[in-house]
């Protein structure tokens, strides 16, 4: 273990509050979560952390499912949204109830395998790790999923490299390491966890990828279409282009 994250450990410890926090937005996902809670408290056992599932309004038994696991895994909350807002505002909200400035965020559907954690982790909270690193993204190589599922995310992933410049692969994943206080000084809007990457460079911070592993869907369906993430990534695009664009930066700043 390095220095760094030696000290962070202990700091976290003396201070009352998890070295990091796990959060993980579900809706509709009542066969995956028991299964996926349990994976990611044996994935990072004998580490000081927390999990946060938040609840997207779902119409299924989720929220009840995960609550009865409450008893069995002490380090696991559950935020329930009230009406039903979107993966970016369950991410937001999970973000914002965390007690950690490291978080970990992964889909609810069980396609992303928590073994991948701790990887990304100790890629953020390397003791070599620029000063500015403020994400680790994952990057699904060998992606398991329909032909046309895996067409239409290609052709996203494309499009919004061309317009961006972001230079990420994959930002559609949803596996990965961040920085609280730089998520939170980003700003929020609808679908905004697609544009992290080119978020946190255009405030001035840096990014980095991992790759990480993939599975195939054991229960439900998605929540998405190839059409209906076209239809948005449209004005999403156009959106974060003009938030760049009206950006201006300080270049840094002094206390005197």
């Amino acid at each position: 273990m390095d220095a760094r994250v030696q000290t962070e450990r202990m700091m976290a410890s003396a201070e009352g509050r998890p070295e990091f926090s796990v959060v993980s937005p579900v809706r509709n996902e009542a066969e995956n979560v028991e299964a996926l809670a349990r994976e990611i408290s044996q994935a990072l056992d004998g580490r000081a952390f927390e999990i946060i599932f938040v609840d997207d309004s779902s119409q299924d038994d989720t929220r009840a499912r995960l609550f009865a696991l409450k008893g069995s895994i002490a380090n696991l909350r559950v935020i329930g949204h009230r009406k039903n807002a979107g993966q970016s505002r369950a991410v937001r909200t999970g973000v914002l109830a965390a007690r950690s400035n490291v978080i970990l965020t992964l889909d609810g559907d069980g396609q992303n395998d928590p073994a991948d954690l701790a990887g990304l982790l100790g890629q953020l909270n390397r003791a070599d790790a620029p000063r500015d690193l403020a994400l680790v993204q994952g990057r699904r190589d060998k992606r398991v999923d329909s032909g046309w599922k895996k067409f239409g995310s290609r052709f996203a992933n494309n499009v919004r490299r061309s317009m961006l410049k972001d230079s990420n692969a994959d930002s559609g994943c949803g596996m990965r390491a961040f920085k609280r206080d730089v998520f939170l000084h980003i700003p929020y809007f609808d679908h905004m966890h697609r544009y992290l990457p080119a978020l946190m460079q255009s405030e001035g911070f840096m990014v980095e990828e991992r790759a990480i592993g993939h599975r195939a869907r054991k229960h439900g369906r998605s929540n998405y279409t190839n059409f209906g993430r076209l239809a948005d990534a449209v004005s999403d695009m156009r959106g974060v282009m003009w938030l760049r664009k009206r950006r201006r930066s300080p270049g840094g700043t002094d206390e005197i």
